[in-house]
């Protein structure tokens, strides 16, 4: 039975990555902070698929929780299959008008914890010579687009590198590289998303889909939808110097500064 551990995993596309990978007849490790919304999702799913959820509620900010959570993946008398680094958040304001200390835990959490937690996996990973990493980033990545995009431009290019240097032992790995997703997560972040079209949103379990799909197709990236793909193809050739201009327009200070 493949075991998937999922960071992130209480709600948006954590949650349903755990339901695609339940659907799939997966065992599955969820870990979030919020222990009683955790229990809920594990619920559903035990109720639902006919599944072993194990719930391990931690806060991967703490050091020592975080510790934790690295240990279960390491655990050779419980085997992790896949993980999926999903937990994260973002920041409302542009640096540096966002506190320091916030900036600092964004990118514990977008950068430190999934080399933490992969470092744990995948040395039982490639000894068993199978399994799965799958690092969730954004199309922020792809652009100029502050800090929040930098951390998740690491996580992308972290993940290709990564895939390189695993394949001879049978272990994929993929970067999810969503657009934007209707989660919580904007709201989490006070982000005022009101102007979007419809057309630019996605549902997390059209994402899902399409990562699975491509991680069994053994692709590096994956992006959801058509609209998504064609800017991921034209910002590779955009100037980079105008590109960064035209986004620092759209990041402005608190009060229009």
């Amino acid at each position: 039975m493949t075991t998937v551990l999922i960071t992130g995993a209480s709600s948006g596309l954590g949650a349903a990555f755990a339901r695609g990978f339940a659907a799939k007849g997966c065992d599955l490790i969820l870990v979030a902070r919020d222990k009683d919304r955790l229990e809920a999702v594990a619920e559903r799913l035990r109720a639902v698929r006919g599944v072993a959820v194990e719930v391990l509620p931690a806060d991967l900010l703490d050091p020592a929780q975080c510790d934790a959570v690295a240990a279960r993946l390491a655990d050779p008398a419980r085997p992790v299959d896949m993980l999926v680094n999903n937990a994260g958040f973002g920041l409302p304001a542009p640096f540096p008008y966002s506190p320091v200390e916030d900036e600092e835990r964004m990118l514990e959490l977008l950068v430190r914890v999934p080399l933490r937690l992969t470092h744990a996996a995948v040395p039982g990973m490639r000894e068993r010579r199978r399994g799965a990493v799958l690092n969730v980033s954004s199309v922020a990545g792809l652009l100029p687009t502050g800090t929040y995009g930098a951390a998740k431009a690491w996580l992308t290019a972290f993940s290709e590198s990564l895939r390189v240097d695993l394949a001879p032992y049978g272990v994929r790995v993929l970067a999810v590289v969503p657009g934007f997703t209707r989660t919580e997560f904007q709201e989490r972040a006070g982000m005022d998303v009101s102007a979007l079209r419809d057309a630019l949103w996605l549902e997390p379990e059209a994402v899902v889909t399409r990562a699975l799909r491509d991680l069994a197709l053994g692709r590096p990236v994956s992006v959801t939808g058509w609209r998504y793909r064609v800017y991921a193809q034209a910002v590779r050739h955009l100037p980079r110097g105008v590109v960064a201009r035209r986004m620092a327009r759209t990041r402005r200070a608190p009060g229009g500064v």
